[in-house]
């Protein structure tokens, strides 16, 4: 089956979601790779009869993990439905190959992809048939590549790049083909720290959409690195906006780097700015010494309950370090509060 034979599904799920986001605001899960990491996964989980030949160790590379252990990504899904999340990500931040070469992994990432969208679109429809009144959804992501088309990577040459926004592309391009033949219903581009990556994401879901004819909203969520209130290829939030807005998303927000609290101003002025739907899913805090999350489920829903009865929200969620109980508390805010009225353009 592919991504056209779907098409009827997916809009009548799209007309469903816009309904309901003029009602409340929603949820969207936490983490993945931590609650990859807390299974305690072995060198062999990693593995299957096609990959059995590869010489590198692809422990880690948990998009794999689609492929090998689909059973133990489809339960992290699951506990963050249970938990009461309303989308759910693909686990594909990883599932480009760019970023698959350091594994050796290129050939598969169409597979990867389709089998990512596969899981979450399996889970999202099985809570949906118990829930058939508050359908669930399923997001295709696309993370930032380990490359950045904007900046060298050497001080030393200013002018150099390790990627071109060509190879970007194409890359990119394969990832939306999997993601939308597995069923996903909005592809999002998140964790943006260099927006001319971005503007390669993106171009591959127009050009998916151009080419089948296939309604694909589009998300959009960038990252501000430090204290400067800027991305990595040195952006601020008004400039992002600026930079992304011609290809109309259904979401923009933040997500990583920085705790909820940190996100503050930057959250303000996106709600301000943009005339479409706004999201943030922040990190459980700041990294402590030994790389964990110590922010609570409490602490996170006690500062997004103060952006959502500010008006700044339509979709919140979790990024590093957050889990099931952080969702579950996050519930229990868009319960009560009003979602975000989106300005005219």
């Amino acid at each position: 089956m592919t991504d056209t034979d779907l098409q009827p599904e997916r809009t009548k799920r799209l007309r469903a979601l816009e309904r309901t986001l003029t009602r409340r605001i929603m949820l969207f899960d936490g983490a993945t790779g931590t609650e990859i990491q807390n299974l305690g996964l072995t060198e062999n989980d990693y593995r299957n009869q096609d990959l059995a030949g590869l010489s590198a160790s692809l422990k880690g590379n948990h998009d794999l993990l689609n492929l090998t252990r689909p059973d133990a990504i489809g339960s992290i899904h699951r506990r963050y439905l249970e938990a009461g999340s309303d989308l759910i990500s693909t686990n594909t931040f990883n599932a480009t190959s760019v970023s698959q070469a350091d594994y050796g992994c290129e050939a598969f990432c169409y597979q990867i992809n389709r089998a990512g969208a596969r899981l979450a679109r399996t889970a999202c429809d099985d809570m949906t048939r118990l829930t058939p009144d508050r359908p669930r959804y399923c997001v295709g992501i696309l993370g930032p590549t380990n490359r950045t088309a904007s900046m060298s990577p050497d001080v030393n040459r200013p002018g150099f790049r390790n990627i071109d926004f060509g190879t970007l592309l194409a890359a990119y391009e394969d990832a939306v083909r999997g993601l939308a033949d597995g069923g996903a219903d909005l592809i999002m581009v998140e964790t943006v720290f260099d927006t001319l990556n971005a503007k390669a994401a993106i171009q591959a879901i127009l050009n998916h959409s151009e080419a089948t004819g296939l309604e694909l909203p589009i998300m959009i969520s960038g990252t501000i690195t430090d204290a400067s209130g800027r991305t990595l290829s040195g952006q601020t939030v008004e400039a992002f906006w600026g930079s992304v807005s011609h290809a109309k998303p259904w979401f923009i927000g933040l997500n990583c780097a920085l705790g909820a609290s940190d996100l503050r101003p930057y959250v303000q002025t996106l709600s301000t700015i943009a005339d479409t739907w706004v999201c943030v899913h922040p990190n459980a805090g700041l990294p402590n010494e030994l790389g964990g999350y110590d922010e609570t489920p409490e602490d996170m829903a006690e500062v997004l309950e103060e952006f959502a009865e500010a008006g700044w929200l339509n979709l919140m969620g979790g990024c590093c370090g957050t889990t099931p109980a952080h969702i579950e508390a996050l519930a229990q805010i868009i319960a009560k509060v009003p979602p975000r009225e989106v300005p005219a353009a």
